[in-house]
């Protein structure tokens, strides 16, 4: 049953950009399903993209199309993620600059 469950379970995902010197509203650079969803995966992982999982807001995020910015609806969720990678990257820069 399990197996049966996760068969029909379609793979989402959705790349966003967002440029932190600018003002602007994170956009949506690409958007599939299946395997092209795992593609945009693969993508993200071999150039050190950090990627986050949540079903919850891919499903907001793959409504969209590309090149739309994302809806106040999702504003919440994707500050939080873009504080979590500053704060990563700030780490991973001060762990880098330690004697």
């Amino acid at each position: 049953m399990d197996a049966d469950k996760n068969a029909a379970k379609t793979d989402k995902a959705v790349a966003l950009q967002f440029d932190k010197t600018e003002l602007a509203v994170p956009t949506v650079v690409a958007t599939g399903r299946g395997a092209v969803a795992r593609q945009i995966l693969d993508i993200a992982f071999a150039h050190g993209v950090k990627v986050r999982e949540d079903a919850d807001l891919v499903e907001i995020l793959a409504t969209l199309d590309v090149g739309d910015q994302i809806p106040v609806a999702a504003f919440a969720a994707i500050a939080e993620i873009l504080s979590h990678i500053y704060r990563w990257e700030l780490h991973q820069r001060e762990a880098a600059e330690a004697p």
